[in-house]
């Protein structure tokens, strides 16, 4: 099976364009944080001022509520709000790109593209950013934008030197319909699920720094972001998402393993890593609901499952050989 060498060369280009697009989008999103802290930051100091001055003895008349007459603060942050809505323009158009990229790439090698690791993290990053772009459209979310956006960057860089690969037909071994059938849907699951992890952490990081109550320099990070039931509320909905979808997509590849190699389950390093993760979202997800475990305890399961998701996309698929060893570097 002969490769198109103009789709291959065009989903590269794709690629690293959306990736540009991305830097540049990053860069909009941390003139917008910036803009923003700055504007909280002025607000929050002249409330403190004030209040000192009515401390002191002086009139009572002082408006201790608002430390910027209303409009405008307001209009500061509307003046801000501009970097944010650019920003998400560009990540839309990043993901136009993205899964352009994707599209050409299947259409180089003739096959469904998740032959390999790079195709797979293609794929991965092209749902995230879908699934962030949707997730993140109110006006007070897009502060969110620079922590994905940043290891977004991080992970498409390294696609496109450390992981990437030609385009080629797959090895007999995948030359199946269920290889679009399992692996898309484990990779959608797997995609939402760090989505999930990345606003457990910030979530985290919001508990430990409340609103208005942030100090020292974790304070000033935390400052711009959304309240910590916001970030606990998205978290949540993406990991109910997340169970079912990566739980059938576990399934199809049991029965894809029944048809090829005769058994349901191995406890291949893959297999196991996977069920492990499964099992740590679904734990999250009854922690939550369960009392006493509403915190920040339940949060720490999500993010234990975001790094085993991250372990076995990389460590697993590079260094540990097993059934599951296709992604070329190993």
């Amino acid at each position: 099976m002969l490769v198109n060498t103009t789709m291959a060369e065009l989903s590269d280009l794709t690629f690293r364009t959306a990736f540009i697009v991305y830097i540049v989008a990053l860069i909009m999103s941390f003139i917008y944080y910036g803009r923003v802290n700055g504007v909280i930051e002025a607000r929050r100091e002249v409330q403190a001022k004030q209040k000192v001055l009515v401390g002191a003895g002086g009139p009572e008349v002082v408006d201790t509520q608002s430390p910027l007459e209303d409009e405008e603060y307001a209009a500061k942050i509307a003046s801000a709000r501009k970097w944010a809505g650019m920003t998400q323009a560009l990540v839309w158009v990043g993901v136009a790109l993205h899964v352009v990229a994707f599209i050409t790439r299947g259409l180089a090698a003739k096959r469904f593209p998740l032959g390999n690791l790079y195709e797979y993290i293609l794929f991965m990053t092209a749902v995230i950013m879908v699934v962030a772009a949707v997730v993140i459209q109110r006006k007070g979310w897009h502060t969110v934008w620079p922590w994905l956006l940043f290891p977004m960057v991080i992970a498409m860089f390294l696609n496109s030197t450390v992981f990437h690969m030609q385009a080629a037909p797959v090895v007999p071994a995948l030359q199946s319909y269920w290889l679009p059938v399992h692996v898309s849907v484990v990779s959608i699951g797997a995609s939402i699920g760090l989505v999930s992890g990345a606003f457990a952490l910030l979530y985290l990081l919001r508990m430990w720094q409340p609103k208005g109550e942030e100090h020292g320099f974790f304070g000033a990070l935390a400052r711009p972001l959304p309240s910590a039931k916001t970030l606990d509320q998205i978290t949540y909905k993406t990991a109910v998402i997340t169970v079912p979808l990566f739980g059938i997509g576990i399934v199809f590849g049991a029965i894809w393993a029944e048809v090829a190699w005769g058994r349901f389950w191995g406890w291949d390093a893959k297999e196991t890593v996977s069920m492990i993760t499964w099992i740590l979202y679904a734990a999250y997800l009854h922690a939550r609901a369960t009392a006493g475990w509403k915190s920040t305890a339940a949060a720490w399961i999500n993010v234990f499952a975001m790094c085993m998701t991250i372990f076995n996309m990389t460590y697993v698929n590079t260094v540990i050989a097993g059934l599951h060893s296709y992604a070329g570097l190993n």
